[in-house]
């Protein structure tokens, strides 16, 4: 065996090592979910075959030549068995692609298929594309709602400026998939999630309608709107569900996260807030409950978050974010919460749906002002007492 083929065999070997490592859960939680010991799609994950030219002549040093930066911002579906994650592939290029990884477990052993999906462009291609949504709908159609982001060309001196608008395209087999022409909306979209039932008849989007590409503005929050034609979608009328407010999680903004979970008390949420500190943005996530028959009703609003990054989920290349676009309900109840940190890498945090709605349903809501949040932990403190 040459040198050469003695340095691919290692690589292989350390590769296989990575993606069949054992996941265990942390010791010790908040009794809500359990976080695990290690990522479950990091870079390090993608194939060697998209990264190395293993042809000796050609690339005698064994170099990466296509490097890859992060795996991020993964929608979640449970397919033929298979917990299936799409996941944002970012490589050094900044550019982002779609590729599909599946897990036997949903919380080890993933690996990606054999190529990154191919996704079809609308009529104008988008420069990048990236945090996919899936939704399988009762139309029978699996959809991925997700941004597509070009650069602003009505200020062609700022090579920063850039317009979001959400793509979407639907698929049978995650494999081929059929674009469909960009939500059209009067606002900038780049968090938006398809509803997977109809709504008097229609298709029904959670929004973010904000006035600039990272800037809010007069966005109020996350939205609700009713669609008659999804091959055709265009948004006339929005509806704020979900409220930003002052001094909370959500100051900045929020966005829903993967699609609603539908349980016998009601739509569990998971969503993500934004507030601005000293050392920039902070995301985090956090839950809420709609009515079954009325999904823009809130019925459950817990105060603070629900899960933020922590120890090494801190680190990465946008320090301080936890996000959220994926999770899967299995039939027993467990529901495993894909998540990324440090827009870096993918997480996984497992509970059930039962916990869920209890923490929901249970925790204390935001009552704004610190005089609210003392009386509420007095209130704790004085029933612990009896």
């Amino acid at each position: 065996m040459s040198e050469f083929e003695q340095k691919v065999a290692a690589l292989r070997k350390h590769h296989e090592e990575l993606l069949a490592k054992k996941n265990e859960p942390l010791e010790w939680g908040n009794g809500i979910y359990e976080k695990y010991k290690n990522p479950v799609v990091t870079a390090e994950h993608v194939p060697l075959e998209w990264k190395y030219d293993f042809d000796e002549h050609d690339n005698p040093y064994l170099m990466q030549r296509i490097m890859c930066n992060a795996t991020l911002n993964a929608g979640a579906i449970k397919w033929q068995g298979k917990y299936c994650l799409v996941v944002r592939v970012e490589g050094a290029d900044r550019k982002s692609y779609f590729a599909v990884a599946e897990s036997p477990n949903g919380i080890d052993n993933f690996r990606f298929w054999d190529e990154p999906i191919t996704m079809p462009d609308d009529v104008v291609p988008a420069t990048n594309v990236y945090d996919m949504r899936l939704t399988q709908h009762e139309d029978g159609w699996i959809y991925g709602v997700f941004c597509a982001e070009r650069h602003d060309d009505s200020q062609p001196g700022d090579l920063s400026a850039a317009t979001a608008t959400a793509g979407i395209a639907r698929t049978k087999d995650l494999k081929n998939w059929y674009r469909l022409p960009d939500l059209k909306t009067k606002s900038q979209q780049r968090n938006v999630v398809l509803h997977p039932e109809f709504v008097k008849g229609k298709y029904a989007f959670y929004t973010r309608p904000q006035d600039g590409f990272i800037d809010t503005g007069s966005g109020g929050g996350i939205g609700w709107a009713l669609v008659d034609d999804i091959t055709h979608a265009e948004i006339h009328d929005e509806k704020i569900i979900y409220e930003r407010k002052y001094h909370t999680i959500t100051e900045v903004k929020n966005g829903e996260g993967p699609h609603p979970i539908k349980t016998p008390k009601g739509w569990l949420h998971l969503a993500h807030g934004v507030r601005a500190t000293a050392d920039g943005l902070r995301y985090v996530l956090y839950m809420y409950m709609t009515a079954l028959n009325d999904p823009t009703q809130v019925i459950a609003r817990p105060g603070g978050y629900f899960l933020v990054p922590e120890g090494s989920e801190y680190y990465g290349d946008v320090m301080n974010v936890a996000f959220a676009n994926g999770w899967i309900a299995d039939e027993d109840g467990k529901v495993f919460i894909y998540y990324a940190s440090a827009d870096t890498r993918m997480h996984v945090a497992t509970s059930t749906i039962d916990k869920l709605i209890d923490y929901c349903m249970n925790t204390p809501e935001d009552g704004y002002y610190t005089a609210a949040s003392v009386e509420t932990i007095k209130k704790l403190i004085a029933k612990n007492r009896k």
